[in-house]
């Protein structure tokens, strides 16, 4: 078999896969939503572009570039007022859609507006659409997608790795094994679920032999479940358990300064009814808490000094290679302008284009 043929051609260097200057539109996480209080705003800073996000009255979230229009004073400095943001400087005031609706030394204000970011809440998090229109929905778990679920805010992290290769380690066969000792035998099937999400599947069965196998195997009849659903290539949602019980851990991470990956860990069950469904989850995510501590010591020594460079694949490799070739299929764009990237093609295109006005001119 052919690897580099069929899947992933070695020799061609990614355009956006590990790239410190490039990440794919989508959703983002900004903060847990527990984080922005009703009448409170705050500066953050999402893949190099500064940005203001507030909480209106209404109790919808507000995410604004960070900078005034008049004269660059941070709104961050500024006041809610209703669902509505004055700026603290000259005391402009714009809409929850950046329109200015106040200029106190004005009797009209100005035809302007501010440059406004889709902004939503799910799963306990803020998130933030890194272009004008969201293309796809925010990121869900597939089983749950119409479904309610309970959620333990886990923790947050900073790589010194790029968030592409924080993601390719759930996928990694080989280390499952070797870092993680579990007797599995792993063996991903892909599916396409859209443009911007893919779902990786273990079809391969668990040995019998171990002990533990042999424990737990009293309590379900199927086989233990272990896929993985990726979206926009920077989250991951880990979906383990038997047939009766199903946990799911989202690895959220965007890209952040020097090409490392800072990342929000959020436990998901599915919701149960009374209470005592209710303790039930609170204790299962507890113990997912405490088992995703044991699994990530390991993988942390990896991800702080690895420098990733896959020169030769291997046929346990496929799953990242075609992990690979998902990131490369999608719309990217510039760290920090949030501009949309061009391939060298296109670039190469405007340079002869830029050459040929130049010679027209003289």
């Amino acid at each position: 078999m052919n690897l580099n043929s069929q899947t992933f051609n070695s020799t061609r260097k990614p355009k956006t896969f590990n790239n410190p200057e490039r990440f794919i539109e989508g959703w983002y996480w900004v903060i847990p939503s527990q984080n922005l209080r009703v009448g409170e705003v705050k500066p953050v800073t999402i893949l190099g572009r500064e940005l203001v996000i507030y909480r209106g009255k209404d109790k919808r979230v507000v995410t604004f570039d960070a900078y005034c229009p008049h004269m660059g004073a941070h709104l961050a400095e500024g006041k809610v007022e209703g669902n509505a943001l004055r700026c603290f400087f000259h005391h402009w005031k714009f809409d929850g859609e950046g329109m200015c609706i106040d200029i106190p030394c004005l009797d009209t204000p100005l035809s302007l507006k501010l440059q406004s970011w889709p902004t939503a809440e799910k799963y306990g998090m803020i998130w933030v659409w890194t272009g004008e229109i969201p293309q796809q929905p925010l990121p869900f778990v597939p089983e749950l997608e119409h479904k309610e679920c309970d959620i333990a805010i886990h923790s947050h992290f900073l790589m010194n790795c790029h968030p592409h290769v924080v993601m390719i380690n759930a996928i990694d066969a080989q280390h499952v094994n070797t870092v993680h000792k579990l007797p599995v035998e792993v063996f991903f099937e892909r599916q396409q679920l859209n443009e911007n999400a893919i779902i990786f599947t273990n079809t391969a069965p668990i040995k019998e032999n171990s002990f533990f196998i042999k424990l737990i195997r009293l309590f379900y009849k199927n086989t233990i479940t272990y896929s993985i659903c990726y979206w926009y290539g920077t989250i991951n949602i880990v979906t383990v358990g038997p047939d009766f019980l199903h946990v799911h851990m989202m690895f959220a991470t965007r890209l952040h300064e020097g090409g490392k990956a800072e990342g929000q860990i959020v436990l998901m069950v599915k919701k149960r009814k009374g209470i005592f469904g209710w303790l039930s989850n609170r204790v299962v995510l507890w113990l997912t808490k405490i088992a995703g501590k044991y699994f990530l010591m390991g993988d942390i020594k990896v991800v702080q000094t690895i420098q990733f460079d896959l020169k030769t694949p291997i046929k346990a490799d496929q799953s990242i290679m075609q992990f690979i070739n998902h990131v490369e299929k999608q719309q990217s764009r510039m760290w920090g302008t949030w501009e949309e990237a061009r391939s060298r093609d296109d670039e190469s295109k405007a340079k002869r284009e830029r050459w040929r006005d130049s010679m027209s001119n003289d």
